[in-house]
C-alpha cells in the first residue's frame, strides 16, 4: 500500500514516487486494477474512415488533385484533364477550381531566371564555369561572369510540362545545353581585335540570342537578354588594347580639338567676311565721295592748267626772243673772235719760228743754275738732253 505521509495534499502530487506494483505470487501487496473501458467497434471504424478520407484529401492538395488550386503572379499552371487529355493554361494570378482526382494542377514559375558562367567549375545548374572562347586569328579570351536571362513562355508551359517534367525541371539542362556551344560559335567568328570593340562582341551577343531563341523556342524557353562583359585577354594583349584605347582617345581629342578648329576657323572667317563686308560698303562710300571731290578737283586743276600752260607760253615766248636775242649777239661776237683768232693764225704762220724763239727765250729765263766744284759725273747730263727732257714734259 502507498504511505499517506509520500502525499502532500490536495493539489499537491505525490512527495516522492510511487512504488511500481509487485507482479502476483511475489508474496507481497497489490495494488487494485483501475477500470478501462474500449471504444465501440462503430466508431473505431468511423474514425478510421475520417483519417483516410483527410489522409486523401492532404495527398490530393499536395499533389495538385484537391479540385482548387492557387495561382501567383510569378506562376504559370496547367490542368490536365485525365478523361479527355485536355490541357489547359491558366496564367491569370489567383484560386482555379476543378474536379479532383479526374484532373490535375501542375504549376510553372515563369518569373525570369539568370543562368551564369562564371569561375573555374560548375555550382549548379545554373551556375556553371566561364566562358572560353578562341577568336579567328587564334588567340583565346574569355568573360569572367557572363549571364543569360531567360523565362519560360507562358503560352507554352503545356509544352515545358510534357517535354521537361513538372516543377523546376525545365531549369536544369535545356539553356545549359545550348548556350556554350552557340557562344563560342558567334564570337569565334570574329577576331580578337574585333571582339575587343564593344560593337564587335555586341553584334555577336545579338546574334547569339537569336539563335539561343531559335533552339529552346521548342521546348517553352525563350532567353531575354544576354549580358556579356567586357572580354578577358592575355596580359599582353591587354595591354595592347589598353595602349589602342588611350590613342583613341588621344585621336579622339584630336579630332575633336580640330572640329573645334574647324568651327572656330568658320566662325572666324564668318567674322572676317562680315567686317570685310562692312568696311567695303565704307569704303565704296568713301570712295564716292572722294570720286566726287576728285572729279571737283580734276576740273579746278584742269583750269589751273590750263591758265599755267597759257602764262608758260607767254614766258616761253618772251624767253624765247630774249635767247633768240642773245644768240644773235653771242654768235656776232664768235664770228668776231673767230675773225680774230684766223689773224692770229695767220700771223703765226708767218712769224712761227721767231715766235718760238722767244718762246724759247722766256723759258730760259726761268732756269736756274748752280755752280758747283768741279768733278767728274760718271753719268754727265748734257744741256740739249735737259732740253729735250722739258720739251717732252711741256707737249
Amino acid at each position: 500500500m502507498t504511505d499517506p505521509s509520500d502525499f502532500k495534499g490536495s493539489g499537491g502530487g505525490w512527495r516522492n514516487p510511487p512504488r511500481p506494483p509487485r507482479p502476483p505470487g511475489s508474496g507481497g501487496p497489490e495494488f487494485p486494477k483501475l477500470p478501462f473501458n474500449k471504444p465501440p467497434r462503430k466508431v473505431m471504424i468511423i474514425g478510421g474512415i475520417i483519417l483516410v478520407f483527410l489522409l486523401v484529401v492532404v495527398g490530393a492538395l499536395v499533389s495538385g488533385r484537391g479540385g482548387i488550386v492557387e495561382i501567383s503572379d510569378r506562376e504559370v499552371a496547367v490542368i490536365v484533364n485525365y478523361m479527355t487529355g485536355s490541357e489547359e493554361i491558366v496564367d491569370r494570378p489567383g484560386y482555379k477550381i476543378f474536379f479532383p482526382f479526374t484532373q490535375q494542377a501542375f504549376k510553372f514559375d515563369k518569373s525570369p531566371q539568370t543562368f551564369v558562367m562564371s569561375g573555374d567549375r560548375d555550382i549548379d545548374n545554373n551556375h556553371v564555369r566561364k566562358l572560353t572562347v578562341r577568336a579567328s586569328d587564334g588567340s583565346s579570351f574569355w568573360f569572367e561572369k557572363l549571364s543569360i536571362q531567360y523565362s519560360l513562355r507562358p503560352s507554352a508551359a503545356n509544352i515545358i510540362l510534357n517535354d521537361s517534367g513538372d516543377g523546376e525541371s525545365f531549369k536544369q539542362q535545356w539553356v545549359r545545353t545550348f548556350a556554350r556551344s552557340i557562344l563560342r560559335d558567334e564570337f569565334g567568328k570574329y577576331s580578337a581585335e574585333e571582339v575587343a570593340d564593344p560593337s564587335g562582341y555586341g553584334e555577336a551577343t545579338d546574334k547569339a540570342q537569336g539563335r539561343l531563341n531559335v533552339a529552346l523556342e521548342p521546348h517553352g524557353i525563350k532567353v531575354v537578354r544576354i549580358i556579356t562583359p567586357r572580354p578577358k585577354f592575355e596580359e599582353r594583349y591587354e595591354n595592347a588594347i589598353a595602349e589602342r584605347k588611350v590613342a583613341d582617345q588621344t585621336v579622339s581629342k584630336l579630332m575633336t580639338r580640330a572640329d573645334q578648329l574647324r568651327q572656330e576657323r568658320e566662325r572666324r572667317l564668318a567674322d572676317i567676311e562680315r567686317d570685310k563686308a562692312t568696311q567695303y560698303e565704307t569704303l565704296l562710300g568713301t570712295l564716292g565721295a572722294e570720286k566726287i571731290t576728285a572729279e571737283k578737283d580734276a576740273v579746278r586743276i584742269t583750269k589751273d592748267a590750263d591758265a599755267e600752260k597759257i602764262r608758260v607760253a607767254a614766258e616761253g615766248q618772251a624767253t624765247e626772243q630774249q635767247l633768240t636775242e642773245e644768240a644773235r649777239g653771242k654768235t656776232a661776237l664768235a664770228h668776231k673772235e673767230a675773225e680774230g683768232l684766223r689773224a692770229r693764225v695767220e700771223a703765226l704762220a708767218t712769224r712761227g719760228e721767231i715766235l718760238i724763239k722767244e718762246r724759247l727765250a722766256e723759258n730760259f729765263s726761268k732756269i736756274r743754275f748752280e755752280i758747283v766744284p768741279y768733278r767728274r759725273d760718271p753719268a754727265p747730263i748734257r744741256i740739249e738732253h735737259l732740253e729735250g727732257s722739258r720739251r717732252g714734259g711741256n707737249q
